[in-house]
Parts: structure tokens; C-alpha cells; sequence
């Protein structure tokens, strides 16, 4: 359990359109979120105020040194009214020296009682995404995939050197994208077989390898030992993760490991670096997945590629009992 410390919030109403009322609390209060670690997670009941964590908001804040950019979580109105926003400013910090949009662009929706705050900020999004640092096969040799641009080409699992369109860029807030921060998974080097990958990989739970012909989200591969996923609190407050769009859904190799390409099954507006696509290509454009199984749970994986990288399922359990 933890808990944020809140000095003041600002309301928003009639759906987050009009900046109505910005009090200060004379005494701070604690938003409580029960989970064992110390992230919000979408839809959250925030115990201490009877509200749900709606996602959160970068805002400019005055310092003596300057201009710098902070996150503050949002919360729904008190019992839950759709109609009402908060941001949260955290005990401590003056409300005067934020500066407050007059209007958040998102909409409140609902699901099976949980709330969440969609739009730019919204956190009801996943990413399929390489940490930075991951090496990527071109013709100039191993790029580490943040350093990559539309003038490298990029080797494919086929041995084909294919143009870079956009290197998607997010950022990705610890406290505040529990959801992302828990879904981060490395993969040792030689977990996947043949030496593969050539070193550790660390990528985002959603994201595809491909193995055996099929297309398998990291988070389906994680046996304990060597594919695991990353604890939040290993992880910095903030850590940036990227993604490769190239002319198709293809494969590339990631520290050597087959590994898919940008497919736009989340869309790119949740990308930092959005309005740069936008300005080079006018418009979004649909990419074609490619003609392979995509696996995102262990369960659906053949036992045979379960049991060579040391994957238990449910299913595996209860076949042994059954034996």
C-alpha cells in the first residue's frame, strides 16, 4: 500500500470542458491506493477520497530556475461522477505556480464499474515497444533503436534491408502508468535458443518475437528464470521505449532476436514524437498485419516450445496431477 500526499485540486466539469473552481485545502489529505507496489493503475479505487485514478497530466510549473514539466495525477469527481475531473497537486507545491489548462482534452468512459481518462494523457493505451539501449541489425551494423532515423535501413529476419519510416518515441511515468511500468520483460541473453538474443532485451510485455513462425508477446514467453518481467521499482521514474514502423508489419532483428516491427493496432497518438509523424506524412496509415499466429498467453503456446524454454502454464499443472 501507499499513499500521495495532496496540498490541492483543481475541478473540472461538464465532461472536463470548463475549468470551474481551483481550491486549496487547508489541511492535506492522502490518497490511499491498496496494491503492494507504489503505482497507480488505471481504474484504481483511491480509498482515501472514495474516487478512481483517471490517469494523469503534464503540466508547466514556475520555478526559480525556470520552466520545468511535472506530472499530476487525475482522480473522477467525488463518488464517482463522470462529470468531474480533478488534477491533483501534491502537498507541498504552491497551486499558483501551475499552470492550468482551461480545458483537458479526453473523455471519461466507463467499464464494468472501473473508470479511466482517455485522450493524450489517458493511460487505457498499451505500448509494443524496445527499451532503449536495444541493438538493431542495418546495413551500418547494431544501431541501439533510439538512435535510429529514416536514413538507416534495417536488416529483416529474411535478410532484406528495409527503409526506417519512424521511430516512435513514449515516455513512460513509473507512479503514474502502473500498468506500463509492470509490463516490462527482459529476456536474458540465450533464453529464446541458438544463442538468441546475442544479449539481454528488454521489451514491453505486448511486444511480439517471433518465434517458430508465430508471433509471441513477450509477456507469454516468462518463465521466472531467464524471461522475466522487470519489477516497477527496479525501474527509473521516468524511462523512454520505442518502436520501429517500417513500409510493413515485418521482422527485424532486435540483439539478434527476430522481433515484429510497428503495427498499428494502438494507434500512434500516444507517442510522444506524434505530431513529427504528422508533420512528415500528412496523415495516419494502415499497416497490414502479417499472415502469422499471434500467441499473447502461454496456454496457447505448443507444449513443445513451452517446455524448451521452460514455460509452466495452468494447464501444464493439472495435466501432471491428472498423470
Amino acid at each position: 500500500m501507499a499513499d500521495y500526499t495532496v496540498g490541492a485540486i483543481y475541478e473540472y466539469t461538464n465532461n472536463m470542458a470548463i475549468l470551474t473552481t481551483g481550491a486549496g485545502l487547508t489541511d492535506p489529505f492522502n490518497l490511499v491506493y491498496m496494491d503492494a507496489d507504489t503505482t497507480f493503475v488505471d481504474g484504481e479505487d483511491l480509498t482515501g477520497s472514495g474516487n478512481n485514478y483517471a490517469g494523469f497530466v503534464t503540466l508547466d510549473v514556475h520555478t526559480f530556475g525556470g520552466v520545468v514539466q511535472m506530472d499530476f495525477p487525475m482522480v473522477t469527481g467525488t463518488g464517482g461522477d463522470l462529470g468531474d475531473i480533478n488534477i491533483v497537486i501534491p502537498f507541498g507545491l504552491a497551486a499558483s505556480v501551475v499552470v492550468f489548462p482551461n480545458t483537458l482534452d479526453g473523455t471519461i468512459i466507463g467499464e464494468g464499474g472501473r473508470v479511466f481518462f482517455s485522450g493524450p494523457n489517458g493511460l487505457n493505451s498499451f505500448t509494443h515497444c524496445f527499451a532503449a539501449g536495444t541493438k538493431i541489425r542495418t546495413t551500418e551494423g547494431e544501431i541501439a533503436v533510439e538512435a535510429l532515423t529514416n536514413a538507416h535501413r534495417v536488416i529483416t529476419a529474411q535478410g532484406n534491408d528495409e527503409p526506417v519510416k519512424w521511430v516512435g518515441r513514449q515516455t513512460i511515468r513509473r507512479q503514474f502508468q502502473g500498468e506500463a511500468a509492470q509490463n516490462m520483460v527482459r529476456i536474458t541473453a540465450g533464453a529464446l535458443g541458438d544463442g538468441l538474443p546475442t544479449a539481454d532485451l528488454t521489451v514491453t510485455g505486448d511486444h511480439g518475437m517471433v518465434l517458430d513462425g508465430m508471433v509471441v508477446n513477450a509477456s507469454a514467453l516468462v518463465n521466472g528464470t531467464t524471461i522475466t518481467r522487470i519489477p516497477a521499482s527496479d525501474l527509473p521514474s521516468r524511462f523512454t521505449v520505442y518502436h520501429v514502423e517500417t513500409e510493413a508489419h515485418d521482422v527485424i532483428l532486435a540483439e539478434g532476436a527476430p522481433s515484429e516491427t510497428f503495427i498499428d493496432t494502438t494507434g500512434r497518438r500516444n507517442y510522444d514524437n506524434y505530431a513529427e509523424y504528422l508533420e512528415t506524412f500528412g496523415a495516419e496509415r494502415m499497416i497490414k498485419e502479417m499472415p502469422l499466429l499471434r500467441i499473447s498467453t502461454p496456454r496457447l503456446l505448443p507444449r513443445a516450445l513451452r517446455e524448451r524454454l521452460g514455460i509452466a502454464t495452468y494447464n501444464d499443472a493439472a495435466h501432471r496431477m491428472a498423470g
